[in-house]
């Protein structure tokens, strides 16, 4: 759906605003190891933040990851997103991509990723390379070493917080506090074995020196960043992010903002996360797609489906996961191309399936339609169906637009053919297969004019 800014990030935006306009041509400080106050201030707003030593990790593991990332790299299958900010298509500056666990995604700006599959336990993924095939196993392993180390460090740092333990001796006031660890409701072990459980990394490459475009970091003068200031978009509440990286860089996600400074060498990252997935996995929008088809009547064909109920409740929430199915996933999956091609042909059934099912509601739409349209009809019973369809209606010919003009945008006609977004679905307003036209406008049109005629007098009037 059409993603709109909450008050809390207007209000960040303001707030960075504001501070560039007092800074003008000046810089914040800021610390580093070098000064006294580093470490301590680690310790106080920081306590979270774990570094391990890349000689900690075991060498083997080593050795399989950053081959992973070179045989990612080599057959191309790392891409830069094409996202939405403030109302423009940008690219990023890193080129990336997300693995985990079949059927998950990942949403950030807009734009929704889909995992190319790692191997678990009782799942057939087919890869076009067996370099690719061994890559995804690699960072499964990864994920797996990241999740015990996790869990472990969490239970180190609850019982470092329990026993009020604090390495750094100073006296903390109120304009000064002390960044806890969050509660944990009496359920330790489960708590952090949730808050651990990563089912997705996203991985990042870049390279400096051919990274012209990149923009200076604003507040602190610290050079060219890779990624600007940010919070991470859909995660599980205070769960853990864990990065693999050649010079780590780790967050806080809930309390802290981040940024990636550029550097010069080229470099990998792989980040991993506590995905929020209750609405973005397959099998939700698979069960959301039966729930609304539940209301066409048994042994009914393509054509002139007959439906089971027109209840207004009924009828509007099958147009609301219509909505949902055209534009979180079918929209979203073909806005980013082929890509997903060049690593497996995994999301071609599901994102076929979802297509038929989504055809199939076109039809329960037509349905609804020729119910309203039909002479006869109770005018208050009219009255009340119009209500309820012509909001997601109206809302599916605006985001068909707007898909429609991303797609045709300046920035994506300049991606190469196998990442170039494609308006799908999309039909010509003549196409004898669809049962309605792809551009509603003169249907909204005509429904919110039966609305008007089915009002009272006194309120058309109004």
């Amino acid at each position: 759906m059409k993603r709109t800014q909450t008050a809390e990030e207007r209000e960040r935006e303001a707030k960075k605003l504001r501070l560039l306009e007092e800074l003008e041509d000046t810089w914040l400080p800021y610390l580093t190891p070098k000064d006294d106050e580093f470490y301590q201030q680690w310790q106080l707003k920081y306590p979270k933040l774990v570094l391990r030593e890349a000689g900690g990790v075991p060498e083997q593991l080593h050795r399989e990851v950053q081959d992973a990332f070179g045989a990612l790299h080599k057959h191309g299958c790392l891409f830069r997103d094409l996202v939405r900010v403030q109302g423009k298509d940008v690219l990023t500056p890193v080129s990336r991509i997300l693995i985990g666990n079949p059927g998950c995604t990942y949403k950030y700006l807009n734009t929704r990723l889909f995992t190319v599959p790692w191997p678990v336990r009782g799942s057939a993924v087919h890869y076009h390379e067996a370099e690719i095939a061994a890559a995804c196993q690699a960072f499964l392993k990864l994920n797996e070493y990241l999740r015990i180390e996790t869990i472990q460090t969490w239970e180190e740092l609850v019982a470092k917080d329990r026993a009020n333990i604090d390495v750094v001796p100073v006296c903390i006031g109120p304009d000064f506090p002390r960044v806890g660890l969050g509660a944990f409701d009496g359920q330790d072990e489960v708590d952090i074995r949730n808050r651990s459980a990563y089912n997705v990394t996203l991985l990042n490459f870049m390279d400096p020196q051919k990274m012209p475009y990149l923009k200076e970091e604003p507040y602190f003068g610290m050079g060219k960043m890779a990624v600007s200031w940010h919070h991470d978009e859909n995660l599980v509440d205070r769960s853990a992010v864990a990065v693999y990286s050649y010079s780590c860089d780790d967050d806080l996600n809930a309390t802290h903002q981040h940024c990636v400074l550029a550097g010069l060498p080229p470099r990998f990252s792989s980040t991993h996360r506590v995905a929020e997935c209750s609405t973005g996995t397959l099998d939700y929008i698979l069960q959301r797609c039966q729930l609304a088809l539940q209301n066409v009547r048994d042994g009914a064909g393509s054509g002139d489906i007959s439906l089971k109920s027109l209840e207004p409740a009924v009828l509007k929430q099958g147009e609301e996961i219509h909505n949902e199915v055209e534009f979180e996933w079918l929209r979203q999956f073909w806005f980013q191309g082929n890509r997903y091609s060049k690593c497996t042909d995994w999301w071609c059934q599901p994102m076929a399936q979802l297509e038929e099912m989504w055809r199939k509601m076109e039809d329960v739409t037509n349905a609804v339609l020729r119910e309203v349209r039909r002479e006869g009809v109770p005018t208050g019973v009219r009255n009340e169906t119009l209500t309820a369809i012509l909001g997601p209606l109206s809302t599916r010919q605006s985001l068909r637009r707007e898909w429609h003009a991303r797609c045709q945008c300046r920035t994506a006609r300049t991606l190469p053919a196998d990442q170039r977004p494609e308006c799908r679905p999309y039909w010509e307003q003549d196409d004898p297969a669809m049962p309605l036209p792809f551009d509603l406008t003169d249907l909204v049109a005509e429904l919110r004019g039966l609305l008007l005629e089915a009002k009272p007098e006194k309120e058309r009037k109004a």
